[in-house]
């Protein structure tokens, strides 16, 4: 493996990124500087720690810890998800 864009999880990881951002674009425009951004930033932070803990591969327990931290922002990723798909019900 040469790089972390070798790493599947990292794939995925911008993907995520990339369709949440795209996603909160389509928000109105409050909600794109409250929810929207911080489902942004979530977002952003699972691949950032993929990368980070990629960057300390080396040390085993270093890239564990930011694949844990990566993992924890998935969730507030979720979370964040799951609330605008309340407020924005369809069938309102």
């Amino acid at each position: 493996m040469k790089s972390y864009k070798d790493l599947e999880i990292y794939k995925l990881s911008f993907q995520l990124a990339l369709d949440v951002h795209k996603l909160t674009l389509t928000l109105p425009k409050t909600e794109q500087y409250e929810l929207g951004s911080q489902v942004r930033r979530s977002a952003q932070s699972v691949r950032a720690n993929i990368v980070e803990g990629y960057g300390r591969k080396d040390y085993r327990t270093e890239f564990v810890r930011f694949l844990v931290i990566a993992n924890a922002s998935l969730l507030e990723t979720e979370s964040h998800l799951e609330m605008l798909c309340e407020i924005y019900k369809k069938n309102r």
